[in-house]
């Protein structure tokens, strides 16, 4: 029995990168060494869809389930795989359209929240806060966290909206996801950015990093995981 991790990736809005976080930071964990499973709870199926665009040769580093039928019990369907994966995650669909974020919620250790710097983005982010604040009075172990998605640093709108950020008062991550191709064809090979060619190592260094940063944030002290031989 082993112990598990939580991390759900939350919006209020769709296409802010919930499935790109969630199968960027899976893998990469699983290719630090740890057992680590994708829970795809949203019915548009990305991250299944992700996984399966892998080379058989090559699969996606770790399994990713379909459980979005389950819907407001998504919870209790993840608590089977307690004790049997370190880290789970579970990919929701837009919190607006289902009762899936909330169930997800309310067992997770960590709520990745995407944000894309634009004024609708911010304008959602409102609602899964006001979301997080009131199931932090269920689980009040849960941690969320803002992850600057989809950057495009030089432009104005996105310097406005790092500026406002501070004022959700949810923590933000030092890392940050900038707009590059590489996520993109990671997604049409079923890998991660590890895995393209030719590399992106910005892609690369930034995707390590959020990872650093979680492994951390959840008390986990070395990100590598001690494989016994």
């Amino acid at each position: 029995m082993v112990e598990s991790k939580i991390i759900a990736a939350v919006n209020q809005k769709g296409g802010a990168g919930k499935s790109t976080l969630s199968m960027q930071v899976a893998g990469t964990m699983a290719k630090d060494g740890w057992r680590v499973m994708v829970i795809d709870a949203d019915p548009q199926g990305t991250a299944t869809r992700w996984a399966a665009a892998a080379e058989d040769d090559r699969p996606f580093p770790a399994p990713v389930v379909g459980l979005s039928p389950a819907g407001a019990k998504v919870h209790r369907e993840a608590k089977k795989f307690v004790g049997e994966y370190e880290f789970i995650f579970i990919d929701c669909p837009p919190a607006v359209d289902s009762p899936i974020p909330q169930s997800a919620l309310l067992i997770a250790d960590l709520a990745l929240i995407p944000i894309i710097p634009s004024p609708p983005d911010l304008w959602a982010a409102v609602g899964i806060r006001h979301l997080i604040t009131s199931l932090q009075d269920i689980n009040d172990s849960m941690q969320p966290l803002l992850v600057v998605n989809s950057l495009e640093p030089q432009t104005l709108i996105a310097q406005d909206v790092q500026a406002i950020l501070p004022e959700f008062e949810i923590p933000v991550a030092e890392s940050m996801v900038h707009h590059r191709t590489a996520y993109r064809r990671s997604a049409a090979f079923g890998t991660t950015v590890h895995g393209i060619d030719p590399r992106d190592d910005k892609a690369i260094a930034e995707i390590e990093q959020l990872t650093s940063e979680i492994y951390k944030r959840l008390g986990v002290k070395d990100g590598r995981a001690k494989i016994s031989a």
